[in-house]
């Protein structure tokens, strides 16, 4: 279970006073909590995942969006704007390591042919099937944009 894991962790990352993975580790474990509290028992190894993912979606999307405000005119400061990302970056890859493996571009393809051929040519039913099969070693939209290629 990835909860316990962690705990483990946060006491390794204490000791080593690393800052942003103790940082990441406790948001983690809180959001893993608030998760079990919502949920009312105990979480699965699924359930844990699906946590690690949202975080980990929510730590991409800021990589993004700071990417995006980069040399704009914003209140921060450009040094500051490269410190923000440079911490979203650490905070993702700490998270990653909690993920399965990615599956590459090649494979998607490849189960997306493989659903194009079970299913015909709906992109609704080849995305649930495709999504189905990934079961998160892929996101939505790198899968979605390998079907529209696909089908059109």
């Amino acid at each position: 279970m990835i909860a316990n894991t962690i705990r483990k962790q946060i006491a390794d990352a204490l000791k080593a006073r690393d800052e942003v993975r103790l940082s990441t580790l406790r948001m983690l474990a809180s959001a893993l909590n608030y998760e079990k509290i919502d949920k009312q028992h105990e979480l699965s190894g699924e359930e844990e995942l699906v946590v690690v993912r949202h975080e980990a979606k929510k730590r991409h999307d800021a990589i993004e969006a700071l990417r995006q405000a980069s040399g704009k005119s914003t209140s921060s400061d450009q040094t500051r704007m490269d410190e923000k990302l440079a911490r979203e970056i650490k905070e993702l890859k700490i998270l990653q390591g909690y993920l399965p493996e990615q599956l590459g571009d090649e494979k998607i393809k490849a189960l997306v042919d493989e659903a194009i051929l079970a299913v015909g040519k709906d992109f609704g039913k080849v995305m649930g099937t495709v999504m189905s099969r990934v079961k998160g070693r892929s996101d939505g939209n790198t899968v979605s944009k390998i079907v529209k290629e696909k089908l059109s």
